[in-house]
């Protein structure tokens, strides 16, 4: 599930709400055709899209005024759990927070063929810097089900 709160402009506090549970793609921006419609002259008409993908929701930028994390114009990135978006240099903000609602732990267990992401690279042990593309993956039925996906 995917959760999209949109920011009192001074306070930071919450004003509205979004909660979106089995959305492959949500739709941010001023036209009536979006899934989260924000009014406002810095919001393009198709501001962003926050995809659904195997390894996590990414967010996509579409929009003429920018969107922005931490002063940071980015094009495209990977959700991470409470970050804030900001819909153009000076629009409004929007925290996006992602859970997992349908483990049940007892049932949780890891795939029997380990993935190319578990193995490791000796040449690269000496690099501090974490991979935002390393994942575990969890499974939850005799079928294999993917249920969760861990961005560490």
């Amino acid at each position: 599930m995917i959760t999209l709160t949109l920011l009192h402009p001074i306070q930071s506090v919450p004003v509205q709400s979004w909660c979106f549970e089995s959305e492959s793609v949500v739709r941010i921006g001023r036209s009536n055709d979006n899934d989260v419609i924000i009014y406002s002259a810095v919001v393009s008409r198709h501001h962003v899209e926050l995809w659904n993908n195997p390894f996590g929701w990414e967010i996509i930028n579409f929009g003429a005024n920018g969107t922005y994390i931490d002063d940071q114009l980015i094009a495209q990135i990977l959700v991470v759990d409470g970050m804030t978006i900001r819909l153009g240099n000076s629009g409004p903000s929007i925290r996006i927070r992602v859970t997992a609602t349908n483990l049940q732990p007892k049932k949780v267990r890891k795939p029997p063929n380990p993935s190319p992401f578990d193995q490791k690279d000796e040449s690269a042990t000496d690099d501090p810097t974490p991979s935002p593309f390393r994942e575990e993956i969890i499974e939850d039925d005799e079928d294999g089900a993917l249920t969760q996906i861990d961005l560490d």
